[in-house]
């Protein structure tokens, strides 16, 4: 990322954010703000809210926007609010639901949308018709420019379904190319691309919480140095790749070798349902399968981790809804070469574990782009699946070594 020398602009005024998605961990964020704010509730996994650094609350090491300053909009490809969200989710108990009727003025707007790429959404009524890509984009820039005049400042969240997985191209390798491609339709460019795009041009950090190929494509990437704001992401880090990056670690540590190591995840809602896609899954698969070889480093130790049979599955499995369920069967081998096995059975949800993820790195986004940070920040890979670097760089994932960088960068930006 490229730093600025200049102090860090003050938080207290509105901090829009405008999400791609009104689904369940979009409704889920939100009403889970509307208790926190309203001393319902406490917001148990964010470390923006509730971590220390040096023995100090981060919200006392750094100026944070307040939560009771951000202001949100939504795009979605179907008509709804985000009350009818939240009731459809089914994720928060009918009592917590009574507490956030106001979440019923948040409306989406019409979303930029392609079948192709999410073929499992059908009856999508509420979305955009243009011409071609580039007026898709411009009719997003319209959109963020309308409500940033009531903001301060604005970031850009997709929170959306997972795309099918597509190679880059031509399109992608500079601005100038992807332009064209978007004023002559390229079938290459996605929706989540045009979506990143838009983000940038008008001038606003973007984060990619999904698996999606977007901002990391060189030509957004250069766009975002060249406008001097941050991308961050991507695919939020909330269940079985959790897990992962806590227990691989550990194995290596005490080198423990590993034979195999088989994944699955069962689960019921939207995301499950779009992940049910083969073209969809192998977006998710990608982020999923890259986590293990740099944790265990088997370069370092080919006898110990060489040789490990990897593979990740996807069950959709309607009555499960947002409880997700991420079952690991390790197969490990110790001294003398004895095998043992252990399974991890982490019965969890989706939405409970996306939301303060998502909050977090649109606080931190925030606080980066005040700070004059640009590009890609590394320093947020603590909270995704597969960190964005810089070109050349490697990503590195084990939780410890994320979290110390997210530290390391919060002092640089309280000092």
């Amino acid at each position: 990322m490229n730093h600025s020398e200049h102090p860090v602009k003050a938080a207290q005024s509105t901090l829009g954010v405008a999400i791609v998605g009104l689904g369940s961990t979009t409704s889920t964020l939100l009403a889970g703000l509307s208790l926190v704010k309203n001393r319902h509730s406490t917001p148990i996994g964010s470390l923006a809210e509730m971590g220390h650094v040096d023995g100090q609350p981060i919200r006392d090491l750094v100026d944070l926007a307040p939560l009771e300053n951000l202001e949100f909009m939504a795009w979605d490809p179907y008509k709804v609010n985000a009350l009818e969200s939240a009731k459809t989710a089914r994720v928060l108990r009918p009592e917590q639901i009574e507490l956030v009727q106001e979440l019923a003025e948040i409306e989406a707007k019409p979303a930029v949308f392609d079948p192709t790429w999410v073929n499992r959404l059908v009856g999508t009524d509420n979305v955009r018709i243009e011409p071609d890509k580039m007026a898709q984009a411009d009719a997003l820039i319209a959109d963020l420019r309308e409500f940033g005049e009531r903001c301060d400042r604005v970031v850009v969240l997709w929170s959306a379904s997972t795309e099918a997985y597509r190679p880059t191209g031509p399109v992608h390798t500079d601005i100038a190319s992807f332009e064209l491609g978007l004023k002559s339709n390229d079938p290459t460019i996605s929706p989540s691309q045009i979506y990143a795009y838009a983000a940038l041009k008008a001038g606003y950090p973007y984060i990619n919480g999904s698996p999606n190929v977007s901002s990391d494509v060189p030509a957004l990437m250069e766009l975002a140095e060249l406008v001097g704001v941050p991308i961050a992401g991507k695919d939020y880090k909330t269940g079985q790749t959790l897990m992962k990056t806590i227990v691989a670690p550990g194995l290596r540590s005490r080198r423990l070798g590993v034979a195999g190591w088989f994944s699955t995840n069962i689960l019921g809602n939207r995301d499950g349902m779009v992940l049910d896609e083969p073209d969809n899954f192998r977006s998710k698969e990608v982020t999923k399968l890259g986590v293990l070889e740099d944790l265990l480093k088997p370069e370092e130790h080919p006898d110990l981790y060489g040789d490990i049979s990897h593979m990740v599955r996807i069950n959709y499995y309607p009555p499960k809804g947002d409880d997700k369920e991420g079952w690991d069967h390790i197969d490990l081998f110790g001294w003398l070469g004895y095998p043992m096995q252990l399974k991890i059975d982490f019965l969890c949800r989706d939405s409970i574990l996306a939301a303060p993820v998502m909050l977090d790195l649109i606080l931190f986004t925030d606080l980066a782009a005040r700070a004059g940070w640009s590009g890609v920040q590394e320093w947020l890979s603590f909270y995704v699946k597969d960190p964005l670097t810089r070109p050349g760089e490697t990503a590195i994932h084990g939780l410890a070594e994320q979290e110390q960088m997210l530290f390391e960068a919060l002092r640089k930006l309280a000092s």
